[in-house]
């Protein structure tokens, strides 16, 4: 493969976040060639990028080959993919199945970081969208109207304990907590749900979202914006804490604006 080139593959999840690359990629020049997993992200990404292809979750050799085709060296990661849908409706190849069968665990970053080892034995080369993206990460403030009380500054220093704990294990990205209680602890069934299976045990609640300590930071960095202030009130919480430089805080104004309108507080926290 040539050492690099001013083409960029992107392999792209669900959501926004995906579409955001993609525009500023493109302010910078890169060609972009796009892979995805659904009929609907590949319809909203075709005017954003000079090629697309969709492809079932599995199918390695597919992706190898596409992106081998198309000259590309560098890839990135972004977008959500739903690890249930995915167990029910992946199509894996050989070669995905091979690498299924080598992880000592099923868990998010073992199974991205065996996929990045045996893309980098190809010759791609991986690369972290925070390179392009770094406006979108989370300073250190309270973005809202509204700060949190003594009693929520406690409940986030313990969530982020928590938080943290959980993330050794690489299991989840998000707790719950309330009163320095463990309320709900994201697992296979993401943030969203993490948090309104925490609003029926408790209201009131503080919600932290953080990156394993263990984290690649070029590979599944924590994401929120409006989707999750929407839940959040759903859920009846109150706080939503971020931990700085490692979480992208995505449609900015109409999140805090959102949560303005309903006194909740959404801080940047070490």
């Amino acid at each position: 493969m040539e050492e690099g080139n001013s083409k960029i593959g992107l392999i792209a999840g669900e959501g926004a976040f995906p579409l955001i690359l993609a525009k500023e990629l493109k302010t910078l020049n890169f060609q972009i060639v796009a892979l995805t997993f659904s009929k609907s992200q590949a319809k909203s990404l075709q005017p954003l990028v000079d090629r697309i292809y969709q492809i079932y979750i599995g199918q390695l050799e597919k992706l190898i080959e596409i992106f081998k085709k198309e000259k590309v060296v560098d890839l990135i990661f972004l977008g959500k993919i739903e690890k249930t849908l995915a167990l029910r409706f992946s199509f894996p190849d050989k070669r995905a199945l091979l690498l299924w069968k080598k992880a000592t665990n099923r868990e998010d970053n073992t199974l991205l970081k065996i996929l990045v080892e045996e893309l980098e034995s190809e010759g791609f080369r991986v690369r972290g969208p925070a390179e392009f993206l770094e406006r979108f990460l989370v300073e250190e403030r309270v973005y809202t109207k509204r700060k949190p009380t003594p009693s929520e500054w406690e409940d986030i220093a313990y969530g982020l304990r928590i938080g943290r704990a959980i993330g050794e294990l690489d299991i989840g990205q998000c707790v719950v907590v309330k009163d320095k209680m463990t309320v709900a602890v994201e697992a296979l069934e993401g943030t969203d749900a993490t948090i309104l299976r925490g609003g029926k045990l408790r209201t009131q609640a503080v919600v932290v979202k953080i990156a394993k300590p263990n984290q690649d930071m070029r590979l599944d960095l924590p994401v929120v914006g409006l989707q999750t202030v929407e839940t959040m009130i759903k859920a009846k919480a109150k706080v939503l804490a971020l931990e700085v430089g490692k979480t992208f805080f995505l449609q900015r104004e109409e999140a805090i604006s959102l949560a303005d309108k309903y006194h909740l507080t959404i801080v940047g926290v070490q």
